[in-house]
């Protein structure tokens, strides 16, 4: 039987990354070109398809054998076609699905957000493989997230779900978030958050501290300092660790996955971060969700692309 494939489309503000992928799930080609934000990105979709079409000339693949297009989006997605806007983008309101049936003459097109999208291919092939009910964050610049449930996203009625980088966790906090508002875990566990908690503790506290020694911290400082027993570093590995340990035992008495997967820049630091998440989220669970796992994720920038062709199989 002839090699059917499909795409998985992971568009970000400045690349935009194409995979083919046989038909029993395997990548068999992978490429990026740039994404045009100019004039609101009216661009976006026709290089895509012209990339797509590029390739499929390249190897002599027909139309017919092309499977479906799944494609995730920076930005909230109203069932499984519409971005309800996309400001990395440029774009509005945009039906992206029926424009790429429509460029491509592919009928099978699905879109989702990028997180979402990871969380997908992460259950699919990834650090949470083998099981249908993951949520997944990623701690980078700031924090995202994606429900699986049953081994489908959960995007909420407005394209909301899985936001989990804006849960609530300090009512009190007086320093805003990016979104606005204020409190949210965002702010304490994302890169950016780290950064600032550690020179909160640092103008604070006069004990030694080889992060003093950084012109210009990082997480990854951090981290490392804290392998390497640095007491204050510790301390503030530990407090990222309470903040999402806290926000999983949240999440579990809603949710209850059978594992949590945490990628991004930050999930680099290994099992000390992970460590600190389920001692703290052990502590703070419901004890029916105690026993919940917790992994990292495995499939790093290529996630989006996995999940985003998952819907399409």
């Amino acid at each position: 039987m002839a090699v059917e494939y499909a795409f998985g489309i992971d568009i970000g503000g400045t690349t935009v990354k194409i995979g083919i992928f046989t038909d029993d799930g395997k990548l068999d080609n992978k490429w990026e070109i740039p994404t045009r934000t100019e004039n609101n990105g009216e661009m976006i979709l026709d290089d895509i398809a012209d990339s797509i079409q590029k390739h499929l000339d390249q190897r002599g693949i027909s139309t017919d054998k092309i499977l479906g297009i799944g494609i995730d989006v920076p930005g909230p997605v109203l069932g499984t076609s519409v971005v309800n806007k996309c400001v990395n983008l440029g774009w509005g309101v945009t039906d992206v699905a029926s424009k790429m049936r429509m460029l491509t003459e592919v009928e099978n097109v699905l879109v989702a957000n990028d997180a979402n999208a990871a969380a997908l291919g992460e259950m699919w092939q990834g650090g949470g493989q083998g099981h249908d009910n993951v949520v997944m964050i990623t701690l980078g610049t700031g924090v995202g997230g994606g429900i699986i449930l049953n081994g489908q996203i959960v995007e909420g009625n407005f394209g909301a779900g899985g936001e989990i980088g804006h849960m609530i966790m300090n009512p009190h906090e007086k320093q805003t978030c990016g979104c606005g508002k204020k409190g949210h875990l965002e702010q304490y566990a994302s890169a950016t958050g780290i950064v600032r908690r550690a020179n909160e503790v640092l103008a604070a506290d006069q004990r030694e501290s080889v992060l003093r020694k950084h012109k210009k911290l990082t997480a990854k400082d951090v981290y490392d300092a804290a392998k390497a027993g640095d007491q204050i570093a510790l301390e503030i590995a530990d407090f990222v660790g309470h903040m999402l340990g806290l926000a999983c035992a949240r999440i579990s008495c809603v949710i209850d996955p059978e594992i949590y997967v945490i990628g991004g820049g930050v999930s680099k630091a290994g099992d000390i971060l992970l460590e600190n998440i389920k001692k703290h989220f052990v502590e703070e669970a419901f004890h029916a969700s105690e026993e919940a796992r917790f992994a990292l994720a495995t499939l790093g920038n290529d996630a989006g692309m996995y999940g985003s062709v998952k819907m399409v199989l």
